[in-house]
């Protein structure tokens, strides 16, 4: 007979994967805390600094220096960015312009974590504000949950993240923001309002942009983002995390694949790909045509516009490749989705 804290445990175990199996798939994530708040975005084909910047309503010249990094540096692909939230971009008072929109952004809560813990953290958001966005009571968070702390407000014309379900359209009835000081803004607490979206339950192909690559590292920890990880040179994750998420939906293709050097996948099996004519999210296997190993990688993007990419179907990232044991520039394989 197991002991009562060992059903607690086993409670509490489940709960935690309910609670991320409930998640949508594409919502963005907060690091940090009160004075450094931020995103994570992973850098895909074709983008650059002011391609982000337009992206999460942030000037190129205050993104570079919070990376630590120069404006000149190229970006690379697979490279992690932390996006700063400031009263420019994130909104705790409901309040856009008819030109922007609202996305929500979730805190994932941790063990002996609570609700006043949360609004201290994320710049002390009143807390009935928080029970509010999130319909749950204050003595009802668990470990595990996902919880809304503000909205990240973009351009709607400029911001491909404007198009997401879970985002709050610009309406005639918006509210204007209040031509304040910055520092006005910034002091001004958070109140409720009707026109803030609710968060959503449908499970949507995974956006590169709304789920970073890599884990969170602590805001004090200054990233240093290289052109090839300091990994194990051949990681087993059965093909990789995404094997689960497959779905055969008949489509296959042959031809030659290439690689690209990535961060991502080394520590955590999330392999990731280029490939024309396929949708964004979309998780392919891919199945080298000699050895007959697979591993599933999920679509960031097109394949660039360069010489490099003339002849292939695909390019996966190392990682990928290393759990193939694949050391080849390019090789045969096949491709199904």
């Amino acid at each position: 007979m197991r002991s009562p804290v060992t059903v607690l445990f086993l409670i509490s175990f489940l709960f935690i994967q309910f609670a991320h199996a409930q998640t949508p798939s594409n919502q963005l994530t907060v690091f940090g805390q009160t004075g450094k708040l931020y995103l994570e975005h992973t850098v895909v084909a074709k983008e650059n600094w002011y391609s982000v910047g337009r992206l999460y309503n942030v000037s190129p010249k205050e993104l570079a220096p919070f990376n630590h990094l120069a404006l000149t540096q190229p970006l690379a692909i697979g490279q992690v960015l932390q996006i700063p939230l400031t009263h420019v971009n994130f909104a705790q008072d409901g309040k856009k312009t008819p030109a922007e929109t609202l996305i929500p952004v979730y805190h994932t809560t941790q063990e002996k974590e609570w609700m006043y813990r949360i609004s201290v953290n994320h710049n002390r958001v009143p807390i009935a504000t928080l029970e509010k966005w999130n319909n749950v009571n204050k003595d009802a968070v668990r470990p595990g949950m996902h919880l809304i702390v503000g909205y990240l407000r973009v351009k709607t014309a400029l911001s491909a993240l404007a198009t997401d379900p879970a985002a709050t359209p610009a309406t005639a009835e918006t509210k204007t923001v209040e031509t304040k000081p910055a520092e006005a803004r910034q002091a001004s607490p958070a109140s409720t309002t009707a026109d803030i979206a609710k968060p959503i339950s449908t499970k949507t192909p995974d956006s590169p942009i709304a789920k970073p690559i890599s884990t969170h590292t602590s805001p004090e920890t200054t990233r240093t983002v290289t052109q090839s990880p300091s990994a194990p040179p051949s990681p087993h994750f059965d093909g990789g995390i995404f094997k689960s998420e497959f779905l055969d939906n008949g489509k296959n293709s042959t031809g030659v694949a290439g690689i690209f050097k990535s961060t991502s996948g080394w520590q955590d099996g999330k392999y990731y790909a280029l490939m024309n004519n396929v949708a964004i999210g979309t998780i392919v296997k891919v199945t080298e045509t000699a050895g007959g190993k697979s591993v599933f990688v999920k679509v960031l993007g097109q394949l660039p516009d360069m010489k490099e990419s003339v002849g292939l179907t695909i390019r996966i990232s190392n990682a990928a490749a290393a759990e193939m044991s694949q050391t080849a520039e390019r090789f045969n394989v096949q491709v199904s989705y």
